[in-house]
């Protein structure tokens, strides 16, 4: 025969999750507060000029004509990019649910659009550049040149690496001592990489203070470093960045639309809708460095 000692645990309540836990993700954008930011735009792009350096002349002789000097400029153009995430939730899943998915719903989307932001910048950083030289002249296109390219050699990120990428600032003029704020990216196999080389590790402070905490958020080396894990792949290989604040513009054409409401023709589904609109581009190729690294 059953006792109540056996029974009474059927009717034990199940306590159900009130709540949901976001996925391990890169939730805000890490990208968009190490460039300049251009301010809002009106229209399907907008433009960056550029002012070149100019030299000063040489005065031989008194009451000679004036030297004119030429001044360099060109004209860098960001196409807006449009960017949106929705999701439903259906009206009748609702009351079956303990947990109210909404304001989760809207983090996962909020985090997505950030992350798209981020690639956004990080493209305008190593990819091409739209150049315009007059108003009434086509598009053109500017490469970062191979002179601001360090190739991975075979290895994965090094020493001599990092000194590459500082000294051509230097070499620049685009480094600290013009003002200019420097940042790297790095992901997981260049934590790894440079944790292990005990070149980088023995002796400066801040070197041994990662090795305890085990990571490269700060300034070293001359640099900030930002962590970023969509860093381009190409077979074994990837790319990272050093870069100065002011090398790349970006601008805001729509800055985060949120609506949340019904939607009529699904049966009343609740519906979350975020968009956005922005560009970014490059508009200095000295102020950008690519690292390639085996991995």
């Amino acid at each position: 025969m059953s006792t109540n000692n056996e029974t009474i645990t059927q009717a034990f309540v199940q306590q159900f999750a009130d709540g949901y836990i976001m996925a391990a993700q890169q939730k805000e954008s890490r990208l968009q507060a190490t460039v300049s930011n251009y301010g809002d735009v009106t229209g399907s792009s907008f433009t960056a000029n550029n002012m070149g350096a100019t030299e000063a002349n040489d005065v031989t002789s008194r009451l000679s004509d004036t030297v004119w000097n030429d001044n360099p400029n060109d004209t860098r153009v960001a196409l807006m990019q449009d960017k949106d995430w929705s999701t439903p939730i259906d009206k009748y899943d609702l009351p079956k649910l303990k947990a109210n998915p909404q304001g989760t719903y809207m983090q996962n989307g909020l985090a997505a659009l950030n992350r798209k932001k981020d690639a956004v910048i990080y493209q305008s950083l190593i990819g091409t550049s739209i150049t315009r030289a007059g108003e009434a002249l086509p598009y053109g296109s500017i490469a970062l040149p191979s002179s601001q390219k360090i190739l991975d050699g075979g290895v994965g990120m090094t020493k001599a690496k990092l000194i590459t990428a500082k000294k051509l600032f230097r070499k620049n003029e685009a480094d600290e001592q013009n003002g200019e704020d420097l940042y790297m990216l790095y992901d997981a196999e260049m934590l790894e990489d440079i944790l292990s080389d005990t070149t980088l590790t023995s002796a400066d402070f801040m070197a041994v203070q990662m090795l305890q905490d085990g990571k490269l958020s700060g300034h070293w080396l001359g640099f900030t470093w930002v962590p970023y894990e969509a860093l381009a792949t190409s077979g074994t290989v990837k790319t990272t960045c050093a870069y100065a604040k002011s090398s790349t513009q970006f601008g805001i054409g729509l800055n985060r639309d949120i609506d949340i409401g019904p939607r009529r023709d699904k049966r009343n589904a609740i519906q979350i809708y975020i968009g956005e609109s922005y560009g970014a581009v490059r508009t200095d190729e000295k102020k950008v460095v690519t690292i390639d690294y085996q991995f």
